[in-house]
């Protein structure tokens, strides 16, 4: 069935709600579950219309989701979803139907599987391609321990492309675990090979009479090696080989399935229950569609892959939305277009994030120095270095979460070789509901640490382009983080001109106190300053910081206060007390930033609110601070992580 619109009241689902843990699914006959997966799906687009969140991916798993736990005892069996965009199927089939409508909010459940959350969520995933090296990692557990398990391993095609996952189904061909890997392919790229034939050989090559005669043959003609060689080669090759893609997986010591239909859920439970029989790596490959049954998804599924909530009545009575200020992902999708132009070396290198980087027009103007490298961030910075080498200059766009990924790369291809390689690196700080795993938390302090970088915190949209034209201009490996969302709605320069390397800008100038604000934290910090007549410095640079701005502001306040959207531990707060340091000099100074945990998932309003970085926490820290300090009569550095 195909649904046109998302319902606005629950649906009827009445075989779904009679499903509170998979174990109950189980005692279903096989002939109701394409009823059931009709209410799942409806279900689905009723409570993310609730909620907003993931959707396009879900809806593409409803049969294999119901197919999966009605054939594997789950939780016993250990069911390994990747990245988890597709897993919302699996969290209503799970015991969380009636908390569906909580997803990505405070207290609510996770946007992504977590095994806090559920017994069923058997490992928790944010970034993509590590469900085969997780699952492997298990099946050897069960194996060394005795125990009668499955494990199996649900990803994507996009995360297949990631070298981590090849470096998984490397090592589980060659350790002959029980292992399954699931390819949910819904690219369509290969749906040719999706019908009679395809499905028939499915039945046949997972079969236990075919498997039977396969090993029984393998141990008759072991001891004839030519023989032997001559059956194993005409089975990969004519058999397989000819009908299937599977030879690459086979080469890898997987026996392959597929591709089948993954919308077919007859077909995926008989599969899925032969291959549950057979032991070692296994591999089914099969093929779905993105946004499954429902119309503007399937038309639309990059822009349906995840989707805001319905607005309710209140809302929808609303005068029309006012005009938003741009985005800094679309300053720096304009910046990168106005620079090409300028600058025919300038090559765009992402992976696999042109929309939420903003690089479709650039794409789309200079498609021959553009590259998407897929899901493979330690290749595209290595790949960045490659250019760097030859002449090129080439700019990463990449979120601060994911270039965690490529660390060694930043540090030994690119920083070791001071080459020329500009990283645009977007969500810095908390970008809210999709929660820690998502988080921009750490790259100031991962970057600080590496010798020769530069390192720019644009305060809004109009120093996110000069610095993204100062770090492309230097000579050196440079970096510009920041934020999700929008700025404060200054007006964009039109020009490329860069400004001075570790300079800072005193935006206020007051009494007792110097607030050292770093980024997205200036707006906040004005506030203060304004009401209280602090002096305020929007510090730009976080390496090399603005030394001689720093000792001006300490010899002439009472308190020095950093601000920092990072973790306060090793960030830019850090930078300023080591040079005082290094100077011999003690004075009243704290440092502000996210705190010594993971921030849970909720708007991004109420979790700097939690860290104490709104302006009213950042008040609070100074005035508790004016006060110990007023109370000991000896200066000295202290550090406070509200």
């Amino acid at each position: 069935m195909i649904f046109h619109k998302i319902p606005e009241t629950r649906p009827e689902t009445p075989l779904l709600d009679s499903i509170d843990c998979p174990v109950q699914l189980r005692e279903l006959s096989s002939a109701t579950l394409p009823q059931l997966a009709k209410e799942l799906r409806e279900y689905l687009l009723y409570s993310v219309g609730q909620s907003g969140g993931h959707f396009g991916a879900g809806l593409g798993v409803v049969e294999l989701t119901i197919a999966l736990h009605y054939v594997f005892n789950t939780p016993e069996d250990r069911l390994i979803w990747d990245v988890g965009h597709q897993a919302y199927p699996h969290k209503i089939l799970t015991g969380r139907r009636e908390k569906m409508t909580t997803i990505r909010q405070k207290d609510g459940l996770a946007a992504f599987p977590r095994r806090s959350e559920s017994e069923y969520d058997t490992f928790g995933v944010g970034h993509s391609s590590t469900s085969i090296g997780a699952a492997l990692g298990m099946a050897i557990a069960a194996k060394q321990k005795g125990e009668d398990r499955k494990a199996v391993a649900v990803i994507g095609d996009g995360a297949l492309t990631a070298g981590m996952a090849f470096e998984a189904m490397t090592h589980a061909g060659d350790s002959c675990a029980d292992l399954l890997v699931v390819l949910n392919d819904n690219d369509m790229a290969i749906s040719e090979n999706v019908g009679g034939l395809s499905n028939y050989l499915a039945r046949l090559l997972s079969s236990k009479s075919y498997n039977s005669l396969r090993d029984n043959s393998k141990k008759i003609l072991h001891d004839l090696p030519p023989v032997y060689e001559l059956a194993k080669k005409t089975e990969e090759h004519l058999l397989k080989g000819m009908t299937t893609p599977g030879t690459m997986f086979e080469e890898l010591g997987f026996n392959y399935i597929g591709p089948i239909d993954g919308h077919n859920i007859e077909l995926l439970t008989e599969t899925l229950a032969n291959m549950k029989s057979l032991s070692g790596p296994q591999f089914l490959h099969i093929v779905t569609k993105k946004g499954k049954g429902f119309s503007p998804a399937e038309a639309d599924p990059i822009g349906y892959h995840a989707i805001n909530k319905l607005p309710n009545q209140n809302e929808r009575k609303d005068t029309a939305p006012k005009p938003s200020s741009p985005k800094y992902s679309a300053v720096f999708g304009q910046w990168i277009c106005d620079m090409a132009a300028q600058d025919n070396r300038l090559s765009g290198i992402t992976p696999a994030m042109r929309e939420g980087s903003d690089l479709i027009a650039f794409s789309e103007k200079y498609p021959d120095r553009y590259f998407d490298v897929a899901i493979a961030e330690q290749h595209a910075v290595t790949l960045a270095a490659g250019m760097a080498c030859e002449g090129l200059k080439p700019v990463v766009a990449i979120y601060s979460t994911f270039l965690q990924r490529a660390y060694d790369q930043l540090i030994h291809d690119v920083a070791i070789q001071d080459l020329d390689v500009l990283f645009a690196i977007d969500r810095a700080g908390l970008v809210g509901e999709d929660g820690p795993t998502h988080a921009g938390s750490f790259d100031l302090a991962y970057l600080r640490c590496i010798p020769g970088m530069v390192i720019m915190a644009p305060s809004n949209e109009n120093e996110t382009r000069l610095m993204l034209s100062t770090g492309y201009l230097h000579n050196g490996p440079a970096a510009v983080r920041y934020p999700r969302g929008t700025g404060s709605g200054v007006e964009v320069s039109t020009h490329l001109d860069p400004i001075k390397i570790g300079q800072a800008k005193t935006l206020l100038t007051g009494n007792q106190v110097a607030i050292l604000a770093y980024g997205s934290m200036v707006e906040p910090a004005r506030k203060v300053a304004e009401e209280n007549n602090y002096t305020l410095i929007d510090m730009r640079f976080v390496k090399p910081i603005d030394e001689a701005t720093i000792l001006d502001a300490q010899q002439n306040h009472e308190l020095l206060v950093t601000i920092e959207e990072n973790s306060v531990m090793a960030g830019a707060g850090s930078a300023v007390n080591e040079f005082l340091n290094s100077q011999f000099l003690t004075t009243n100074i704290i440092n502000l930033g996210l705190p010594d945990y993971y921030i849970e998932h909720g708007k991004p309003v109420n979790m700097l609110k939690e860290c104490g970085l709104d302006s009213e926490g950042i008040e609070n820290a100074i005035e508790k601070a004016l006060k110990a300090f007023s109370t000991n009569s000896q200066a000295k550095i202290s550090v406070i992580s509200n």
